[in-house]
């Protein structure tokens, strides 16, 4: 494996269960697989993805992106990369835990959520981006699947993860190749147009009309017909989900929405928009109307996983009943392995498409 990856070289390690007891297994990527570990020597539990470098072969280049775009990034809102281990035929990068589980599943759960709420995620997510852009790093596939919070407290901050398809640009340069997840993938990335860090923009724009109304901007079952709405930035305010949505909140979405990227906001003139900066964002409860809608539209089986956070979330809480129920003599098993949850990648599996049918977001439920 190359080594002229920005960012220290590999640890080399003769085994690396001597240094971490592995627990479970998160997710599975094309080459790679998450494990939930813990530390021997400081009890803290890590994210561990594991690669074999022999699945790595022509692929070198898209790992060594991966790795370069996580040793420069240093944010509270984006999964930090803490060690890289070598050890026989695998690459182990060590990844901040998250363990708050995933953005959909936290608003289902809330009996009270407004627009003040999701304005102080997007606030979250647009300074995180903001902060790449400035290092010249595009994201590519932002979503909220790739949106994890931080802990189980109720005001835990939200964390960007998945950084697969992150690109770093060159000065001066623009990005052409075609990825992204359909649904939130901006016009000029399908008209196959060279494209720059404001597709990164659409995207936010994306999340946050779906964390105001609980369904997707765009969608159909043919994808040229999808296709065909996004390259023309077609989509509507739909009565009855979004009367009680305020005009600046449909300002903020257009201003993102902007089918010409030219025109369309930056994360720092998004970031000094009213519903962000100032105190438009209305305090109306929306739960029931967003959250019908978020489990109508974005089935779990129907989500393309690269990471099952829920079974990070049960390992957590199952550590904090343990910790309760110390004086009763109930104390959980700190080692028991987990079962990923139906709907995530297989244990054993090695490839994430072929357990999980990825799919587009269901229709929405108007």
């Amino acid at each position: 494996m190359p080594g002229a990856v920005e960012g220290p070289r590999w640890k080399q390690a003769e085994d690396i269960r001597d240094i971490y007891d592995f627990r479970d297994v998160l997710g599975t990527g094309a080459f790679s697989e998450v494990i939930l570990a813990e530390d021997k020597r400081t009890q803290k539990l890590v994210a561990i993805k594991c690669i074999a470098k022999k699945a790595l072969e022509g692929k070198e280049g898209s790992m060594e992106n991966e790795i370069a775009v996580l040793h420069k990034i240093k944010h509270p809102n984006i999964v930090a990369l803490d060690d890289i281990y070598e050890s026989g035929g695998h690459l182990y990068l060590i990844m901040q835990l998250v363990s708050g589980g995933e953005l959909f599943d936290r608003i289902v759960e809330k009996g009270f959520y407004t627009e003040r709420d999701a304005s102080r995620l997007i606030f979250q997510v647009l300074d995180a981006v903001k902060y790449l852009h400035d290092l010249g790093i595009v994201h590519r596939d932002l979503k909220p699947e790739n949106l994890l919070y931080y802990s189980l407290d109720e005001d835990s901050k939200i964390m960007i993860s998945d950084f697969g398809l992150s690109k770093m640009e060159d000065p001066g340069s623009v990005l052409s190749t075609a990825c992204g997840t359909p649904g939130y993938v901006a016009p000029e990335v399908l008209a196959q147009k060279p494209y720059s860090k404001a597709v990164d923009c659409w995207s936010i724009g994306v999340i946050a009309y779906i964390l105001l109304c609980g369904y997707p901007p765009f969608y159909d079952e043919n994808d040229a017909k999808l296709f065909e709405q996004i390259l023309k930035a077609e989509y509507e305010f739909d009565s009855p989900y979004w009367d009680d949505i305020s005009d600046s909140a449909k300002d903020f979405i257009r201003h993102l929405m902007e089918k010409d990227p030219g025109k369309r906001f930056t994360c720092e003139q998004a970031l000094q928009h009213p519903w962000i900066a100032g105190d438009t964002a209305l305090d109306k409860n929306i739960h029931q109307s967003v959250s019908e809608q978020i489990k109508k539209n974005f089935a779990k089986s129907k989500w393309k996983q690269a990471f099952n956070a829920t079974a990070v979330v049960r390992h957590m809480r199952k550590l904090q009943l343990g910790t309760s129920q110390e004086g009763q003599g109930q104390t959980a098993s700190h080692g028991e392995l987990l079962t990923p949850t139906a709907g995530g990648p297989a244990a054993g599996c090695c490839c994430c498409e072929c357990c999980v049918e990825p799919g587009p977001e269901l229709p929405p439920q108007l």
